[in-house]
């Protein structure tokens, strides 16, 4: 009996190593202090706040601060959920052509939400960081995204190939 179903293919060494890339770059971005990820997030919160609000310009600095408040915490989450369905997607192509409902999607998932719980963890440690379960959750519906668009790819590609040699 086989354990592996077939030899691993270049593609996957390939996401492997961008996964590995991915996980360092959420790293790096948990290590910069609260000062450091204030300002990351408020370049971004700015650019957004300028070119969306109206008049933001002329509004007072407590008018500005109440809608950058927000645009900030949707900024910082929407940065969570991207480079986990960044992480998601890579972890998953690394894992190989699969179906959607297989061990393989749910080793995909496992191993982003783990990340994302270590991830958490490490902030605890950060000056000025802070641990929050909201955020592993978030991490995971980003990585479960990642996975399910790379499983469509990995289905396409596959009826695309059976088609041309039919």
């Amino acid at each position: 009996m086989r354990l592996i179903k077939s030899p691993i293919k270049k593609y996957q060494i390939v996401f492997a190593c961008l996964s590995i890339l991915c996980m360092a770059v959420i790293f790096l971005f948990s290590s910069e202090n609260g000062d450091a990820s204030s300002d990351t997030s408020g370049f971004f919160t700015n650019i957004i706040a300028k070119s969306f609000v109206d008049n933001y310009d002329a509004m007072t600095s407590s008018e500005q601060a109440d809608i950058t408040s927000v645009i900030d915490h949707i900024v910082r989450k929407t940065a969570h959920f991207s480079i986990y369905a960044a992480l998601g997607l890579c972890v998953s192509f690394a894992a190989g052509r699969r179906r959607f409902f297989s061990a393989g999607t749910a080793a995909a998932l496992l191993i982003c939400f783990c990340y994302a719980c270590t991830d958490e963890l490490h902030q605890l440690f950060v000056p000025d960081r802070s641990c929050h379960f909201t955020d592993v959750l978030i991490d995971t519906c980003g990585s479960l995204v990642g996975i399910s668009i790379s499983v469509l790819c990995m289905k396409l590609h596959k009826s695309g190939t059976t088609q041309k040699t039919s």
